[in-house]
């Protein structure tokens, strides 16, 4: 009994340190999977001792609040769901009852209180009993109606998130934003952004609000559902009509609740919303009433956690990636496997704690997965050697690495402020695509001519020639003549770049292209030098500049390197201003997806250069806002392709889109 009592003290406190850190929207220490595990672990250890310890997760709900939001209490309590990973177990559960089967969105929950027609206030789950109120941001939700139909009092919940696309647009066009690229994931990045006290960067996060049941109705109208009788799906459809975006969802029953299962977990694989799981709600609202709840769950819903593919492999190496910011992160290289469809070969092991417990080295047989059916994470270590140790040098600069604590986890950092790290990610940045789009210049060609002298800043890009002896006869560095030509002639076809694109390759922290444009926009007889005079005043005129961004700007414009090297680059581009997009245009409020191979534009860029000339917005996943998907190929099978179709999104070959663009 002692044994058993001593690892649940140290399950408990485990438990409650990653929680915290993961409610608190801060990177993780370990995974879902692991947590999970160790979830399970301790409620068998309570069934078997009859004993629950104070504070235990089992018991609690949600975190405890800790910033400087405001607190309010919930008008109910904000209940967690008892879990499953058994089909059958589901399908048991419902029984004889008709239910609705709904995916389980992975954000943050939130409560929305709307009176009179206008949103009133929003308050986070908190511990469940007491959230923080977030009303200022979640006024710049995406999607979220400010005025309803409806004149009563209506409270609901339902999840904030950011999507796949937006996250991964967020990253590619604020790449040098440390604010959003500290997060792995869109859940994480949404909790940090949903919770900020300055409500401009929510609004410019993307955050989306997804309804899922109503709390409290009070108020007479048509169509008006009853909370204590009828059907649940009654409610949704009333949600839906007051210009609410819903959780997606489908009736099920006892004979096709396993297939509409099996169709929701192909469905996640391609989704644009993160998921990790699906709620079972019986429909009938009076006989879940009658089911009450327990201390922690209400009995009428149940979560079906996925029951993640695993898959066995060696560990081949553990590679430490340096970033800007001065974390190595530590990645785990394997033999390739097939896992959810797709080939995975490599996984972030987040951090030298977890490095540690998973007792991870060379040679080892481990299990691996993707959580959520989307991120690969390592499951276990059959064999354990633990022979991995953390470098002691840091791999790009060679300075000696520091182990730090950060909150409660062991991480890596290289402390040189000079480190090559940094220098490497801005370069990289620099040549990329909407930046100066410079094809051949990897990140492993970029660190080793840095580390060779021929690279100390983006200027020497531009005068690579002069090294082209030296690195072609070099076998380290791995570059032919025909690929150093072929490198050359992209270095030169870049020299003809775009203002807005400039402005984005300089790296200033929260300039991404669209705002870049923006700013070109604003001032189109605006030169490259000078960009250099701008004044904070005239930033501030600019659509989605607020104080941050503008004295970002400043900050960049006022530092003497900043200005010589702008001065530089102005000596050696030919810029030029696009044309300005027109809000009014032909494809105003449209937004595309391009794929595939195209024929009359030089390269995606250039068409997207020109649907956002004639007002419309080009995204990188097709998801349920996609107008239009262009791909020559309208009868491949490719993802997007496929996803078009079941969405009922036009597909159009890109002679379709210079009709529609009257070329």
């Amino acid at each position: 009994m002692d044994t058993e009592k001593q690892r649940m003290h140290e399950l408990v406190s485990i438990l409650d340190r990653a929680a915290a850190v993961y409610y608190s929207g801060e990177d993780e220490i370990m995974s879902n999977y692991e947590y999970d595990k160790l979830y399970d672990e301790l409620v068998e250890l309570e069934e078997k001792t009859g004993i629950v310890l104070s504070g235990s997760p089992t018991s609690k709900v949600g975190y405890e609040t800790l910033s400087e939001l405001p607190k309010e209490a919930h008008v109910a309590p904000m209940l967690s769901l008892s879990k499953t990973k058994d089909i059958d177990e589901l399908a048991d559960w419902l029984g004889a009852q008709k239910g609705l089967l709904s995916m389980k969105l992975d954000g943050l929950s939130i409560i929305i209180t709307y009176e009179n027609g206008v949103l009133t206030k929003a308050l986070t789950r908190g511990n469940g009993e007491i959230g923080e109120v977030i009303t200022n941001n979640a006024k710049t939700f995406k999607n979220l109606p400010g005025q309803i139909p409806f004149s009563g009092r209506m409270v609901l919940r339902g999840e904030a998130l950011i999507r796949y696309s937006d996250f991964e647009e967020l990253n590619r066009r604020e790449s040098e934003d440390e604010s959003v690229t500290q997060y792995k994931n869109p859940r994480n990045l949404c909790s940090g952004s949903v919770r900020q006290l300055n409500n401009e960067i929510t609004a410019n996060r993307r955050v989306r609000f997804y309804a899922y049941n109503l709390i409290e109705l009070v108020g007479d109208g048509e169509g008006v559902p009853s909370l204590d009788e009828g059907s649940k799906e009654a409610e949704l459809i009333f949600i839906k009509e007051q210009g609410f975006e819903l959780a997606p969802y489908k009736q099920v029953d006892s004979i096709n609740i396993r297939d509409e299962v099996a169709a929701f977990s192909k469905e996640v694989t391609e989704s644009d919303l993160p998921s990790d799981g699906l709620v079972l709600t019986y429909d009938d609202i009076a006989y879940s009433k009658s089911l009450g709840r327990t201390a922690k769950a209400p009995r009428d819903s149940i979560a079906l956690k996925w029951q993640d593919e695993t898959a066995e492999t060696t560990l081949i190496d553990i590679e430490w990636s340096a970033s800007r910011t001065g974390l190595i992160n530590p990645v785990a290289i394997f033999e390739p496997v097939e896992l959810e469809g797709t080939t995975v070969q490599r996984a972030s092991v987040h951090n030298v704690s977890i490095l540690k417990e998973l007792e991870l080295g060379t040679g080892d047989r481990i299990t691996v997965y993707k959580a959520n059916m989307i991120i690969p994470q390592i499951e276990s270590n059959l064999t354990k050697s633990g022979t991995c140790e953390p470098p002691s040098v840091c791999p790009v600069c060679g300075s000696k690495t520091e182990l730090v604590n950060e909150n409660g986890s062991t991480v890596l950092m290289c402390p040189n402020k000079e480190c090559y790290a940094k220098q490497i990610r801005s370069l990289i940045h620099f040549v990329s695509r909407d930046a100066m789009n410079i094809d051949g210049l990897s990140e492993a060609t970029l660190e080793k001519w840095i580390q060779g002298g021929f690279i100390r800043s983006c200027v020497d890009i531009f005068d690579l020639a002069k090294h082209k002896d030296t690195i072609i006869s070099d076998d380290t560095m791995k570059i032919r003549e025909k690929s150093f030509e072929n490198l050359q002639n992209a270095i030169e076809a870049a020299k003809d770049a775009s203002l807005p694109n400039v402005i984005f390759a300089l790296g200033i922290k929260g300039i991404g292209l669209a705002t870049a444009k923006d700013i070109v926009k604003e001032y189109p007889s605006m030169t490259l030098p000078g960009f250099l005079d701008i004044k904070r005043d005239e930033l501030l005129k600019v659509n989605g500049i607020g104080e941050n961004l503008a004295d970002s700007v400043i900050d960049y414009v006022s530092n003497e390197k900043n200005k010589a090297l702008v001065r530089e680059l102005d000596g050696i581009l030919r810029v030029s201003v696009p044309v300005i997009s027109d809000d009014s245009g032909a494809f105003s409020g449209k937004t595309f997806v391009i794929t595939g191979s195209l024929n009359t534009f030089a390269n995606r860029g250039e068409c997207k250069d020109r649907i956002e000339a004639l007002g419309g917005h080009v995204a990188s996943a097709v998801s349920a806002n996609t107008d239009y998907l262009v791909n020559n190929d309208i009868m491949s099978t490719s993802s997007k392709n496929k996803k078009a179709k079941s969405l009922g999104i036009p597909i159009i070959t890109e002679d379709e889109l210079v009709e529609m663009m009257g070329m």
